[in-house]
């Protein structure tokens, strides 16, 4: 279980860089790709806002999102949006957030967030800093993976390694950082096919995980080609 005084002040500080980056922007910049696909920077901006809501409604214990197409139109009538508009949204939410998080509750509860994936409370400022740093790089404005605090990164990786645990239709991966032994590792993907083990920097294992950056920048030091994953 993380400690969800010390994330929600990574939070604050996530949210704060966040927002010094939008300074660069104007409203033709809003409206221009994103590095997901499909998304405007104004989309990325709108998905933030309304997913800080949504964590404020689990930590409620109401429904994440009301449904998925809620959420999606949610995220279209907001997108296009000026700047000034998404900057006070940005703000308001994660005031909201935050203030949900202030009373006196059981953060050792089990709370539910979409598709019946169920954690923590604790873990939900946690949830929330992936969301804020993640697409922080995916506005692509100069935050790049490698700008990550490096304690983020490394829960990051092993959040991620957890999640492609398990999975048959990954190969077993040990992921190692660096290129000296010894090196932090950790593993996941399944019990079949022909074991890798990936070295790289935390930017380049974050990276292949979370499908975003240059995903050939890895060093494969034993085993076959780096596997491709399956979308998050």
């Amino acid at each position: 279980m993380n400690d969800h005084v010390h994330d929600l002040a990574l939070l604050d500080a996530a949210t704060d860089r966040l927002l010094a980056s939008l300074a660069t922007l104007d409203n033709a910049g809003l409206a221009e790709a994103s590095r997901l696909p499909g998304w405007t920077r104004g989309h990325v901006l709108a998905h933030l806002a309304r997913n800080a809501d949504a964590l404020v409604n689990v930590l409620e214990g109401r429904p994440m999102y009301v449904s998925g197409d809620a959420r999606d139109a949610d995220i279209e009538r907001d997108a296009p949006r000026p700047l000034d508009a998404h900057l006070a949204d940005l703000r308001e939410s994660h005031a909201r957030f935050t203030a949900t998080t202030e009373p006196a509750q059981d953060w050792a509860r089990t709370v539910e967030l979409r598709n019946g994936v169920k954690d923590a409370a604790a873990n939900i400022p946690f949830r929330r800093l992936i969301e804020v740093e993640l697409h922080h790089v995916d506005l692509g404005v100069g935050y790049e993976l490698s700008d990550l605090p490096d304690e983020f990164t490394a829960r990051e990786i092993s959040f991620l390694a957890d999640r492609w645990s398990g999975r048959p239709d990954v190969p077993p991966v040990t992921l190692r950082l660096g290129h000296d032994d010894p090196a932090p590792t950790w593993r996941t993907g399944g019990s079949e096919g022909t074991p890798v083990t990936v070295s790289g920097t935390g930017a380049e294992l974050l990276g292949w995980l979370a499908g975003r950056g240059d995903k050939g920048a890895h060093t494969v030091v034993d085993g076959g080609d780096l596997p491709l994953l399956p979308p998050l």
